[in-house]
């Protein structure tokens, strides 16, 4: 955790690690999208992490971040958990992307850090005034919009959506806990390596499905924008301030909307843009609301 306040320096630094790494996560779920239906899920997170440990790892081992041994026990369990909550997150991610929009998952998955505020008071004690406790009722209003329980719209997927925010959360906080001298390509490396042997226990279960080329690129080059989400992900959590930084992945939804449209031709309904729209706005205010001294 930072001791200080970040420079406006930093903050515009961690903003723009936070831009970057969700413009590479979008653009890796778009991929991994395109192959629901050609390549089983746990075979293609199996492929796409194995390509991305060997891009992480050899830079890593280039700039001399891949010392497991130089990592505190604290870290390292903190790391593990990390870790396990990506594979988590993953899993219930991916499942719920390849049965539903792009738009509508994503804009799920971005009521996790109003979940991480709510965590933060009813389990830490953390204070939260009446303004970011409105905030949160209207965040999880727009996600019930999205998700509409009961109606058409609702199915398996959402809850595997629902799911993964869960995951994130854990995944966010862990990361919050990390020691400052930790490496960011460490914790990225450690993380794709997890997934991948987490997703290569299932296949050697499940078995292999042949892949041509084609596929393959297509994991190649999601495995580049999962490196690349990572580690700046990894770096946007731990520049500047994150009131600062953290609004700035509500970005996503403006990629996810425009990505899903142009490859996809998924056209979201008026509630779900109203559903999205309650949730970024919540949680921008959530954050911004958070830097304040008075709630």
């Amino acid at each position: 955790m930072r001791a200080n306040p970040g420079t406006h320096a930093e903050n515009i630094l961690g903003a723009t690690f936070m831009m970057a790494s969700v413009v590479a996560f979008v653009g890796n779920d778009t991929l991994m999208k395109t192959l629901s239906g050609e390549v089983p899920l746990f075979q293609a997170v199996l492929v796409r992490g194995a390509l991305a440990s060997l891009l992480i790892g050899g830079v890593a081992m280039a700039r001399g971040e891949a010392r497991l041994a130089a990592l505190s026990v604290k870290d390292r369990r903190t790391a593990a958990l990390r870790s396990l909550a990506e594979v988590g997150s993953t899993v219930c991610f991916l499942t719920a992307l390849f049965a539903m929009p792009i738009a509508n998952a994503t804009a799920i998955m971005l009521a996790a850090p109003m979940l991480i505020t709510l965590l933060g008071a009813v389990l830490l004690g953390e204070r939260v005034g009446w303004r970011r406790w409105s905030a949160m009722i209207v965040g999880f209003l727009g996600v019930l919009l999205i998700v509409r329980p009961g109606g058409d719209a609702f199915n398996a997927a959402s809850l595997w959506a629902v799911s993964a925010v869960v995951f994130v959360c854990v995944r966010d906080l862990s990361t919050r806990r990390l020691s400052p001298e930790t490496p960011s390509l460490l914790i990225s490396l450690m993380t794709a390596v997890v997934i991948t042997a987490a997703a290569g226990v299932v296949v050697v279960v499940d078995g292999w499905t042949p892949m041509g080329g084609t596929e393959v690129t297509r994991l190649a080059i999601a495995a580049v924008f999962v490196f690349v989400g990572y580690v700046f992900s990894v770096k946007a959590m731990r520049v500047g301030d994150v009131g600062f930084t953290s609004p700035f992945r509500y970005t996503i939804l403006i990629w996810a909307l425009i990505l899903g449209w142009a490859v996809f031709g998924d056209a979201p309904e008026p509630l779900t843009l109203v559903g999205a729209g309650l949730v970024a706005g919540a949680g921008v205010y959530t954050f911004l609301r958070a830097g304040k001294k008075l709630r």
